[in-house]
């Protein structure tokens, strides 16, 4: 079952797939067509996980993998840095 710890990786993996950055709402619909049945399943997350994903982004700007939102434009979240070519 789903919780709460899985959404930072969720929200990583929407970020890849939008360039590196997208709005709250292009983010949460990414995470909700890749994992839906997931959170379906999830019990109180499920109603909780639109709330939950805000933690999970501070989360992630705290280990310094998205940038901190005085650098982005209101509702914007982005990785740090862009991904390395190989």
């Amino acid at each position: 079952m789903a919780n709460k710890n899985d959404l930072q990786t969720w929200l990583l993996d929407a970020l890849d797939r939008n360039d590196g950055k997208g709005t709250i709402p292009q983010l949460c619909k990414l995470v909700w067509e890749m994992h839906r049945d997931e959170l379906e399943q999830s019990g109180e997350l499920f109603y909780t996980w639109q709330y939950d994903i805000r933690w999970a982004a501070q989360e992630l700007r705290n280990q310094g993998i998205l940038k901190d939102t005085k650098l982005l434009p209101k509702g914007v979240w982005a990785l740090a840095r862009s991904k390395q070519l190989p």
